[in-house]
């Protein structure tokens, strides 16, 4: 049951603890937590607390059995999750809502992250994480195989990344919002390189949804989304008019959505988790306006050293034409020289012959 605005601010009051850390937050803050509590604002499923209850492989792992089956296109089963790797940098694990690693049925890989401001150099950074669980299987696999052990045992590795705020490369395909990546030859050749990966930005999805009027329902009820557009809809929108036609259209939602409006029974563990979600924001915020300001002092960088080249190359010409301006100078003195010694020579002669 849904709770009154007055009756959630009550009980803040109530309790020093909540209060002193509802009055740290500034009025837009506090106003969008009571929005979420009395459902006037949909909750925003990518937060960590929500995401990890609600899609948790281990209590109900045919949730995202399901959303792994539509991205990659096959059935997939998760067979059991997997410790994390604790050797990640400390500005990727910043910028993670959560990062899942689970092992699936034919015993490939697919982890799965979440990130509410996209890092820089998404693509270097996901082939370095894919290559270090390749190499984690191969180990693992070759200790568990030993003599036994063929190169075919290894599987597939799947990097599955959803961004809640993508960076500029992904905002360049606007009406794009899967993007899967796989190693190919230029030849035709077909090998099994076993790196595979798929990006999805759900701010361009959400974008696309607004712009095509696909958001309530206009395009035709029950025929507006596919599963997939419904799941990324769950995850990407707080908006409750669209939260109820997702529900209209595919009920087995709503009870994902209870499960997330029991949380929000418990003010305190809200506050706790809206807290830490704010102090997560503006660490991402920062973390990516270093990358941003890394990215530009780059290219200042790259644009000095060019000019600092043409500049050297000017010099050289400068200093070739002056050796070259100094050389003419030295024979146009020396042939002054001739001509003085010519001129006094003949009027020598002329003087020897009076």
């Amino acid at each position: 049951m849904i709770r009154e605005r007055e009756d959630i601010k009550q009980e803040i009051r109530e309790n020093p603890k909540l209060l002193e850390k509802y009055r740290e937050w500034d009025e837009e803050q506090q106003e969008e937590f009571l929005d979420y509590c009395t459902g006037v604002k949909g909750v925003k499923v990518l937060y960590d607390a929500f995401f990890k209850e609600i899609m948790n492989p281990e209590n109900t792992p045919e949730r995202l059995n399901e959303l792994l089956s539509l991205l990659l296109g096959q059935s997939v089963t998760i067979k059991r999750v997997l410790p994390g790797d604790s050797t990640r940098l400390a500005d990727e694990q910043s910028l993670l809502i959560m990062d899942i690693l689970v092992e699936l049925a034919d015993t490939s890989l697919a982890n799965v992250e979440v990130q509410k401001i996209g890092y820089s150099f998404p693509g270097q950074r996901s082939a370095c994480y894919s290559s270090d669980l390749l190499l984690r299987q191969y180990k693992r696999v070759k200790g568990e195989k030993k003599k036994a052990f063929s190169y075919k045992d290894i599987k597939s590795v799947y990097t599955i990344v959803f961004f809640e705020t993508s960076i500029k490369e992904f905002h360049e395909y606007p009406q794009n919002y899967i993007h899967k990546f796989k190693q190919q030859s230029d030849t035709g050749l077909e090998l099994e390189l076993l790196q595979k990966y798929v990006f999805i930005p759900l701010d361009i999805f959400h974008g696309i949804y607004h712009n095509d009027g696909k958001s309530n329902g206009k395009n035709g009820g029950g025929n507006c989304w596919n599963r997939t557009e419904a799941w990324l809809t769950f995850l990407s929108t707080d908006q409750p008019e669209i939260i109820i036609e997702l529900i209209r259209q595919y009920p087995e939602f709503k009870e994902m959505y209870e499960e997330i409006y029991v949380m929000c029974q418990n003010v305190e563990k809200v506050m706790e988790m809206f807290s830490k979600e704010l102090i997560q924001l503006d660490r991402n915020t920062v973390q990516y306006m270093i990358d941003e300001m890394q990215d530009t002092i780059d290219i200042q960088k790259e644009t000095i050293d060019t000019q600092k080249v043409e500049l050297e190359a000017k010099q050289e010409t400068i200093d070739s034409q002056k050796a070259t301006i100094d050389t003419q100078k030295e024979e146009l003195e020396a042939a002054r020289r001739r001509l003085r010694e010519m001129a006094e020579k003949l009027e020598q002669l002329e003087q020897n012959q009076e």
